[in-house]
């Protein structure tokens, strides 16, 4: 949607919108893309080292079959279909399956644990699941407590308890005509972090990709270019990995590379993008600031544009990817519900280290007071975007009350503080919640402290944030334990244990303290923000 212009300004008087009111975003980011010569839409490495490429050809014939797949199982219009793998191929043909036939995709984090999911399943009514048998595994113990969940697939051959996904599209027919979709018919739903109460899911139209576009292609200096290929660390169950990276790159026909490793290793990162060349890249903070740690050298990589989000960079690390790759990080900001609305292009706008840059073409971002006016260059607000905006969400499926909580007027609050100099420039401030920003992912305290209570000697416990160099913040919970336990690092490391395979490694406890009592508001809420200052203290002293 942007076209190449000298200045920042320019882009903005260019810029207009382009969603047409039916818009089917399966047939976009791909049978559209194989009509015509054979072309490279996806390179999978595996772990043992084997590559294997498919064009836009075979991702077509294969959701066409897993399409039909799904509606011979009696998946109908509107159900939703979930997806827990890691990046592979199985990922993107069930979400364009699912596209295509008028479903609604769930995207899962193979991180989760079994409470996470049996929260999201249940609470989506999902009838259908693609998994694996790591996922059939967390699946066992919580099957019993998902009665809308009929069908279960399994990408890995030789399964109990589970279809096999490659047998079964085998044999299915590529003959599939995609549903005529509306452009706001519901398309996918992503759940929150779960920041205030229970995760949220955002559910969004197809747009949603139509309107990820300028987002995508500004922080990518005017996206694509020939000879681009895009590849991501990041997991396909996030909107980061799905929305920033794999849907884009399909809508422009640029092919994506698929390696996720178990963990992130600063140095495979490196050779990876050199052996595949890939060229753009989407790297969160935490990545970058592990591979400046590990002193990695970029031999042999060709990397155009980087692009990162999810916490502030500062200035050190945009100096450092300077040095190391010869090019400017992009930063930009957005969140589940309205993403990729603030960025930067360094060729068009100059970076300033610690700002996030500027509304993306398109985008009406403001600092807002709370009767929802805007306020004046440099006073600390909140951070809203205005309506309509076509990669806004529709609305949290199920919750109305939390809906209609999200805007005032039309103005969507973010739920994050910032302030906006004279020259456009946003800077983010903190948060208006309890929020956890940790190596990317957004956590909500709530769902960790009913994890943790539920630990049979937890009787309070409360969750914070805490500064951390690398993770930008670490999760602390301080904890209150019932009568007949005695605290001890034996303890420590069992309640750690507890919350990681219940939720996501990402969630769990990095450090726990222990106290006689929480403090307490006059209405018996904990202050969290006592003990996220007592916990800086602490780490100072």
């Amino acid at each position: 949607m942007l076209s190449d212009a000298p200045s920042y300004d320019e882009l903005c008087r260019r810029f207009r919108w382009v969603v047409p009111q039916r818009y089917n975003m399966g047939v976009d980011v791909c049978d559209r893309h194989a009509c015509g010569p054979v072309r490279t839409a996806l390179i999978v490495e595996d772990e043992d080292g084997r590559v294997r490429r498919f064009s836009f050809h075979d991702i077509r014939a294969l959701s066409n079959r897993f399409a039909n797949v799904l509606r011979n199982l009696g998946v109908e219009r509107g159900d939703r279909v979930a997806v827990l793998l890691p990046q592979s191929l199985e990922v993107a043909v069930t979400h364009i399956a699912s596209f295509k036939s008028g479903f609604i995709s769930l995207p899962l984090s193979a991180l989760f644990g079994d409470t996470a999911l049996q929260y999201r399943l249940s609470d989506s009514g999902a009838r259908a699941l693609v998994t694996d048998k790591a996922g059939l595994r967390k699946l066992a113990a919580i099957r019993d407590h998902l009665p809308a969940l009929k069908t279960v697939l399994c990408t890995e051959s030789q399964t109990k308890g589970a279809l096999d996904f490659h047998t079964l599209l085998t044999a299915a027919s590529d003959d599939f005509t995609a549903v005529d979709t509306l452009s706001d018919d519901p398309a996918v739903i992503i759940y929150t972090s779960g920041t205030t109460g229970n995760p949220k899911g955002v559910l969004h139209g197809h747009r949603i990709l139509l309107g990820h576009l300028p987002g995508v292609e500004m922080p990518h200096h005017f996206f694509p270019q020939p000879g681009d290929l895009f590849w991501t660390p990041a997991d396909w169950a996030w909107i980061g990995g799905l929305f920033d990276v794999l849907m884009p790159a399909w809508h422009h026909g640029v092919p994506v590379l698929a390696r996720r490793f178990s963990k992130f290793d600063p140095d495979q990162a490196i050779d990876l993008m050199a052996r595949h060349a890939v060229r753009n890249t989407f790297l969160p903070p935490t990545a970058l600031k592990l591979m400046g740690q590990a002193g990695v050298r970029a031999e042999g990589v060709k990397l155009r544009t980087i692009a990162s989000g999810g916490e502030s960079l500062g200035s050190e690390l945009i100096y450092w990817a300077r040095d190391t790759f010869g090019i400017t990080i992009n930063e930009f900001y957005g969140q589940t519900e309205c993403n990729v609305v603030v960025g930067n292009d360094a060729a068009v706008l100059p970076v300033r280290p610690g700002s996030m840059g500027r509304a993306i073409p398109g985008h009406q971002v403001a600092i807002i007071d709370d009767t929802g006016n805007t306020v004046p260059a440099s006073t600390v607000g909140a951070i809203a975007v205005h309506r309509p905006d076509p990669v806004m969400f529709l609305a949290y499926w199920n919750n109305p009350e939390a809906t209609t909580a999200k805007f005032i007027g039309d103005w969507m609050l973010t739920g994050d503080l910032g302030r906006q100099d004279e020259h456009g420039y946003l800077w983010y401030v903190g948060r208006d919640d309890d929020v956890i920003t940790s190596a990317g992912y957004r956590i909500g305290p709530t769902e960790i402290e009913e994890c943790l209570i539920s630990h049979p000697s937890v009787a309070l416990a409360a969750v914070v944030g805490v500064p951390d160099p690398v993770r930008t913040e670490n999760v602390m919970a301080y904890l209150v334990l019932r009568a007949g336990y005695t605290p001890s690092e034996v303890l420590k490391a069992e309640v750690q244990s507890f919350v990681r395979n219940r939720l996501a490694a990402f969630e769990y406890p990095r450090r726990i303290v222990f106290l006689d009592e929480l403090p307490m508001t006059a209405t018996g809420k904990v202050m969290r923000r006592v003990l996220r200052q007592r916990a800086i203290d602490e780490a100072e002293k």
